[in-house]
Order: structure tokens, then sequence, then C-alpha cells
């Protein structure tokens, strides 16, 4: 293993961005309409819109990718630093 890449090292190793806001405001929807249709607390959905996720929900994600017809790389990316 190459311990120049292991988390145990402090580092920055990047950062995992929730791009929604932005595919949110292109299609016109919603935080309110986006909650009722995905059947998920506005709360949730507002941490997602303003990428204050901690733990990523597989299953909220798979509810937003179908309401918003788009896939799970639409909204999550990977930075470097």
């Amino acid at each position: 293993m190459d311990s120049s890449k292991s988390v145990i090292v402090i580092s920055d190793y990047g950062r995992i961005n929730i791009c929604l806001k932005e595919i949110m405001d292109s299609k016109h929807i919603t935080r309110n309409h986006l909650a009722r249709a995905s059947n998920t607390r506005f709360e949730v959905i507002n941490k997602w819109y303003n990428n204050e996720v901690e733990k990523m929900d597989l299953d909220i994600l798979a509810r937003i990718c179908y309401v918003l017809d788009c896939s799970p790389d639409d909204i999550i990316r990977y930075e470097k630093k």
C-alpha cells in the first residue's frame, strides 16, 4: 500500500460535493416540490441542496435521481485539491 495516500496521514485528499442546487435550478424545481415528490423531509432536501450532507443515504439519492430524471454522477462530484 502506498502510504502517501493513506487517510491517516494529514493531507488534503479532496472533497465530495453535492451539485443538487444546479440541477434543481436548471429544471425550475423547488426544494418543497422535490421533498414532496421524493417523500423526503424538507430538512433533508435542504441539506442536499446546500451541499451540507454529512452521511449519504443511498435510498434518498435514488429517490432524488428518479424524480429529477438524472443519475448519481450528475449530483455527486469528487474534487481533488
